[in-house]
């Protein structure tokens, strides 16, 4: 099994990156540049809700009803669909529990894309994970919490370690080790030293 990373060098990789680049407008370096930072932290975010039994209950679920990988066959049609962008925004807002303004303004920073190019190309790119988590399970026959967080972790794997472990730093705002606690904080609360504040320290201000 490919890692998150290697799967963009892929075709279907490619595919992705040719078709969101072509969604909104931006050039093919810059949202592969994005997307090489946005997959492992959206991946590395429902990784770390899976490691519960409810979220990881609730992740199965999800992908058993909704999200069968069908995405994967027709992804430059569907991309820009208002439907799967509308998924792909509660998508974002459940693995980080209303974060994902910030992160979006990290990938920004990062990858030189504007702020609004960024938040599209993350509601693109949820949708994207889930189908290829669905599809994955499917052909591994994953049928249990441990199932699901060994096949999480495997596609963190090699070249994406990194970014996982960039996953830990934004989202452990109160640095204990555990970011599910910083996850699941309320949206509102800000505090220094907080999430943003490691947002603009990691990516600068």
């Amino acid at each position: 099994m490919a890692g998150l990373l290697d799967l963009l060098n892929s075709d279907l990789g490619k595919t992705l990156v040719n078709s969101a680049s072509s969604q909104l407008g931006q050039n093919k370096v810059q949202t592969s540049s994005a997307l090489t930072t946005a997959l492992p932290l959206i991946l590395g975010a429902m990784k770390n809700n899976a490691s519960t039994p409810q979220g990881a209950k609730g992740l199965m679920g999800a992908l058993s009803k909704k999200h069968d990988g069908g995405l994967l066959d027709n992804i430059g049609g569907l991309l820009g669909n208002s439907d799967v962008l509308a998924d792909g925004a509660g998508i974002l807002s459940h693995v980080f529990s209303g974060k994902e303004q910030n992160v979006a303004q990290a990938i920004s920073k990062k990858s030189g894309m504007d702020l609004s190019s960024t938040m599209n190309l993350l509601k693109m790119a949820a949708p994207f994970v889930m189908a290829y988590l669905g599809k994955q399970t499917r052909q591994q026959n994953v049928i249990d919490s441990d199932g699901i967080g060994d096949l999480l972790g495997g596609l963190l794997g090699g070249g994406a370690q990194k970014e996982q472990s960039l996953v830990t730093q934004l989202l452990d705002a109160d640095g204990d080790g555990n970011i599910i606690d910083d996850i699941i904080m309320a949206a509102g609360k800000k505090k220094k030293g907080g999430l943003g504040d490691l947002l603009g320290g990691l990516f600068g201000k």
